[in-house]
């Protein structure tokens, strides 16, 4: 059954968390703050009149279903069903809108048919390639581990030794998508650090790709400082570059084999680092400047990956910290040809002033500037000589303009058994051969030796490898790789509104009027994966007439963290973890969300308290006695929400009411005015209403803002303050039972996002037995939210000594004469002289005496 498309006369609203993954039998605190008040969020929009689909599912393919197979013996598929069918159990408590009718699982054949279908699509417009790439291999487990297993070069899971070999993998090209990635995030309401990250991880660099000859044959580097070409002293390989070894001469074959191992032992983490020191060696060979023609010598360095840029770089000492650390170290020369520009020089820059170059170390200049010693192309400015440089290097065909970027294609094979199966054979005539989609899904085996050997498990599955070519019908083998995980969760959100979808991934008609997401909610970690795949493959999709949007996420909130109640992140070891099925059991779904709510800012999260809950488990406490006791009352006053068929029967009019004119009403007098909008009216306003309806109305605006921008514990603040001025109006003496009954009604509304079952419980007792959720969510009055006069805090020498009430609509000056005529205030000067008044209107005076 797929999910019905939105009513015409509702807007649509697309609300989803990021799945969780099913590694533990249960659900954390984390997954509660996540979800619950993403649920909440999602109940707000349903009220204020969207339709909203907020689905929910798991991420159910991984490493640690494996990892734990392989240690424990118990199959993964097993683990893992019995997981989510507990974490569904958990999920159901917590009382969310979660629609279970498009639940999906990414280990299902009914889901990972489509995974396969996507890869099919994208190898069909030639963005799945294959190639020789390295990667990390475990010397004891004989396996390739992911970057994330290796910790200070060794395997995480047994402490050996892990070195860098090159498989055959495939890939997805995302690097055709490179620019438009970029471009596309400014139209994203996304927090501006994730922007951020994402642009800085595909990295775009403007500059030129320069071709250096060596007696092994010409090599590229890129560079954005062409300007420097004169000043390169020497060149810099990756160890695992294809000319590495043709390079090298003899005599220095032992040193650069040592170092090559030695680096195949490290990750690419490690040999980044800034901190590390840079090391190399020698080859032996020389290339040759393109520029001045000058042999430099050519070292291979870990600090350099062949898997980044052309795996080559030109060293300029004296105008690269990097190089310059290097070139000292093994006693290279530092050539200077860019100088500091001298303020108010001549048409080429002035003179240079290499003694002001603000650097700690003299010789070495990284800005740009003035060039010197490059020939023909000394005295122009770097920007200017760039250009140059580059356009005279062009014409004899040794560089080319160029963009670069640091996003490298995304890899996608994984030597893992617990994944969606590669839809590739390989046949001895034709190579590889896309499985046909009528044959779709190629099954996961469940009979598979997970004991690692250095392949593949399903490797060793000839049931499974052993299959036919499409083509010729000849004897073929399977890939014996399965999928990235990130490719299964890349296209899920498609999938949810179609998910007992047998024929087709999703529907592109009805697809448009629910996709894309309209607020997606998740960890920031997720900024340069997840997050990245998934705005690619929503373009790939597009661009072969799958979908019609660029965006998968319009809208992103990150949620925080919530730490261990010692302030450090929760984990077993340190015996800091709080387990929310036991707050659920000791106080209830409600109130654990409600503390969630207003412990913590939503981004930012927090350490837990077990005081805080128990303050807001009393709140709750509160709040159903005031509605217990205005249920008590009898309503009289009208509240827009009843259709007032027969004057004599009707002592309530509702929000949504239809009377039109105000002389219908026959039980009130002429001050009772009917609303159009969800706002109660008393029959008389006295003092005390109009106060309480102002701080109901600032309650009313404030959290409908709060909600919409995730600061829950705003909004739960502002209740709080509603809630102590309902009870003080309760207190006083003429109070109006029924006016107060109806705010109340209201109230229960404002809450109810954050507190479902309390909320429809409150309702109930006010008389109501309607669905909260069905009800409309409250709108203000702007014109309650002025009061006639303000309360002010009156300090003197910034001490606060009084307060006293003035006319809202008072300027600066009127306010400090009124101030200085009260009584009180009089009394406290005591006849001082004041020397200055501070006045902050609508907050505080502050005399200085």
């Amino acid at each position: 059954m797929e999910k019905k498309t939105p009513k015409p006369q509702k807007p649509k609203y697309y609300v989803l968390e990021m799945f969780s993954y099913p590694s533990s039998s249960k659900l954390h605190m984390g997954h509660w703050y996540n979800y619950g008040l993403s649920d909440s969020f999602a109940r707000f929009k349903k009220m204020k009149g969207f339709d909203v689909f907020q689905p929910m599912g798991f991420d159910a393919f991984g490493l640690p279903a494996e990892n734990y197979a392989i240690k424990t013996g118990v199959h993964p598929a097993d683990s893992t069903r019995d997981n989510i069918a507990t974490m569904e159990v958990q999920l159901k408590a917590m009382n969310a809108m979660f629609d279970w009718d498009a639940e999906i699982k990414t280990c299902e054949p009914d889901y990972y048919k489509w995974t396969q279908w996507l890869f099919l699509k994208l190898y069909e417009r030639g963005l799945a390639y294959q190639k020789e790439a390295p990667v990390n291999w475990c010397l004891s487990c004989k396996t390739v581990i992911a970057n994330e297993q290796v910790k200070d070069g060794e395997c995480e899971r047994c402490g050996a030794g892990v070195e860098k070999k090159f498989m055959k993998q495939w890939f997805f090209r995302i690097t055709d998508y490179a620019e438009e990635l970029i471009d596309g995030l400014d139209k994203l309401d996304w927090p501006e650090k994730t922007k951020l990250m994402q642009k800085n991880w595909i990295g775009k660099s403007e500059g030129a790709e320069v071709s250096f000859a060596s007696p092994a044959g010409d090599f590229k580097v890129f560079t954005t400082r062409a300007d420097t070409l004169a000043g390169v002293t020497y060149v810099v390989l990756a160890p695992e570059h294809a000319l590495t070894r043709r390079l090298t001469t003899p005599e220095h074959k032992n040193a650069v084999e040592d170092y090559i191992a030695q680096t195949a032992r490290q990750d690419d983490v490690e040999r980044l680092s800034a901190a590390k020191e840079k090391t190399g060696v020698f080859t032996g060979a020389y290339a040759v400047n393109p520029l001045t023609d000058e042999p430099v010598p050519v070292y291979i360095a870990d600090y350099v990956l062949a898997t980044y840029g052309t795996g080559a770089v030109m060293a300029v000492p004296a105008h690269d910290g990097r190089d310059y650390a290097f070139a000292k170290k093994y006693n290279l020369p530092i050539k200077q040809v860019i100088l500091p520009v001298n303020v108010g020089g001549g048409d080429k820059g002035g003179d240079a002033l290499p003694e002001k170059n603000g650097s700690p170390t003299p010789d070495l200049y990284e800005d740009d500037g003035v060039t010197a010693n490059s020939g023909d192309f000394s005295g122009l400015r770097s920007a200017e000589a760039r250009y140059k440089i580059t356009a005279f290097l062009r014409e004899r065909g040794r560089a080319e303009f160029r963009v670069n970027y640091r996003l490298r294609d995304w890899s996608v094979s994984r030597q893992r058994y617990w994944g969606s199966p590669i839809p590739i054979v390989y046949c001895p005539e034709h190579g590889a051969v896309p499985v046909p989609e009528k044959d779709l899904p190629v099954l996961l085996p469940y009979d598979v030796n997970f004991t690692p050997d250095g392949r593949s498990p399903l490797s060793r599955h000839d049931g499974y490898m052993n299959t036919t070519c499409p083509i010729c019908g000849k004897a073929a083998r399977r890939d014996p790789d399965t999928l990235d995980t990130f490719v299964c969760s890349s296209w899920y959100y498609l999938r949810y509104p179609f998910s007992k979808s047998a024929d087709k991934p999703w529907d592109k008609r009805k697809a448009g009027k629910i996709l894309p997401v309209d607020k997606y909610v998740g960890g920031a970690e997720h900024a340069c994966m997840h997050l990245l795949y998934a705005r690619f493959i929503a373009r790939a999709l597009r661009d072969a007439g799958w979908v019609d949007f660029d965006e998968p996420f319009t809208s992103l909130v990150h949620q925080g963290i919530i730490l261990g109640p010692d302030g450090n992140r929760m984990s077993k070891s340190k015996g800091n973890t709080v387990s929310p099925d036991d707050y659920v059991n000791l106080y209830g779904a409600d109130v654990l969300r409600l503390y969630l709510a207003f412990g913590f800012s939503y981004i930012e999260g927090g350490p837990w308290n077990d005081d805080g809950i128990r303050a807001v488990a009393k709140f709750a406490e509160r709040v159903g006695r005031l509605m217990e006791r205005a249920g008590g009352y009898q309503s009289t006053v009208h509240s827009p929400q009843s259709t007032v068929k027969d004057k004599a029967q009707s002592t309530v009019h509702s929000p949504q009411s239809t009377v039109k004119d105000k002389t219908e009403c026959t039980i009130h007098n002429a001050q009772c005015a009917i609303a159009d909008k969800d706002f109660p009216t008393p029959e008389r306003e006295t003092a005390a209403e109009t106060e309480l309806l102002y701080v109901y109305h600032n309650a009313v605006k404030s959290m409908a803002a709060d909600f919409e921008v995730f600061s829950f514990n705003t909004a739960v603040a502002r209740y709080m303050e509603l809630v102590n001025a309902l009870y003080k109006y309760d207190a006083g003496a003429g109070k109006d039972g029924g006016f107060l009954k109806e705010v109340c009604r209201s109230a229960v509304k404002l809450i109810a996002p954050l507190a479902p079952v309390l909320a429809q419980k409150w309702y109930g007792l006010l008389g109501k037995r309607k669905d909260v959720f069905r009800e409309s969510y409250p709108e203000y009055d702007e014109s309650r939210l002025k009061r006639a006069e303000t309360e002010y805090a009156v300090q003197v020498n910034s001490k606060v000594r009084a307060r006293v009430k003035l006319p809202s609509d008072a300027d600066a000056k009127e306010l400090e004469r009124l101030a200085l005529a009260d009584g009180t205030v009089k009394g406290l000067l005591n006849g001082a002289a004041v020397k200055k008044a501070i006045v902050i209107p609508g907050r505080l005076i502050n005399l200085i005496i």
